[in-house]
């Protein structure tokens, strides 16, 4: 059996990532610091963990090592926390007003995370000559979207798998960033029924781990390393249908 392991899968599309790829077949483990709480099928297997810290990254890696790994998937990340502060939207404010949680968030919960488990992931994966790492990524890498510190950690995502994909590559490893479009998670969902946002282009959590369990099984999947997919291109392109049986259109930079 095929094993994946998922980072931030407490919610979210984690969440969303880690039922897909069960529902696909593979074992997987999740992590989070609410895992245990989390609202999972009970054959996903939980481990208590908080990305920021690194041993016990390492102790989750270890009780996974003995499985073998072939998928991880970084999606743990921060920064989203106290949007609103003392009665106010800070999410949008210009770069020299953001406070500096925002970045911390980010870029430690975030990018470096994800820099930290796919060191631990490579190192089961290359004596095996096979494995893919996602990392969960987003169009703020390549225009301004929100803000800038969310601009600068999605561009350092996609820069990181670029690189490991560089040195991952003679190994037999892909590394990709995969973005998502508007994802029905329970925040956008929240969202949503307030009227702020309108859903008729949206995806499932579960679709984009449809879309990872399929690039896991693609023999050629070697040759999309190190570049940044559109999870609702590569559905197409392979015959995926969301959870209700859609095919959500592909976002662009233009139309993001």
């Amino acid at each position: 059996m095929e094993t994946a392991l998922v980072t931030g899968a407490s919610r979210g599309v984690g969440r969303g990532v880690a039922i897909g790829l069960a529902e696909a077949g593979f074992k997987v483990f999740g992590t989070g610091r609410g895992i245990v709480d989390a609202n999972l099928p009970a054959d996903i297997i939980r481990i208590r963990c908080d990305h920021t810290k690194d041993n016990e990254t390492a102790e989750a890696f270890a009780k996974v090592e003995h499985d073998g790994l072939d998928v991880l998937v970084n999606s743990a990340w921060g920064g989203y926390e106290h949007m609103v502060e003392d009665g106010n939207f800070t999410w949008t404010r210009p770069f020299w007003e953001q406070r500096a949680h925002r970045w911390a968030g980010m870029m430690d919960a975030g990018v470096r995370a994800a820099f930290v488990a796919s060191s631990f992931a490579a190192r089961i994966m290359i004596p095996k000559h096979r494995g893919l790492i996602v990392n969960i990524s987003f169009w703020p890498a390549q225009k301004y979207i929100g803000n800038v510190i969310y601009g600068v950690a999605k561009a350092a995502t996609d820069k990181l798998t670029r690189d490991m994909a560089h040195e991952l590559r003679p190994h037999g490893v892909t590394a990709v960033s995969l973005y998502p479009g508007l994802v029905r998670t329970e925040a956008v969902l929240a969202a949503a029924q307030g009227g702020w946002l309108d859903l008729s282009n949206s995806e499932s959590p579960e679709f984009i781990g449809r879309v990872i369990a399929s690039l896991a099984r693609d023999a050629n999947v070697i040759e999309r390393t190190g570049q940044a997919l559109v999870a609702a291109a590569v559905a197409l392109e392979l015959g995926i249908t969301d959870i209700d049986g859609r095919r959500p259109v592909p976002l662009t930079l233009e139309t993001v």
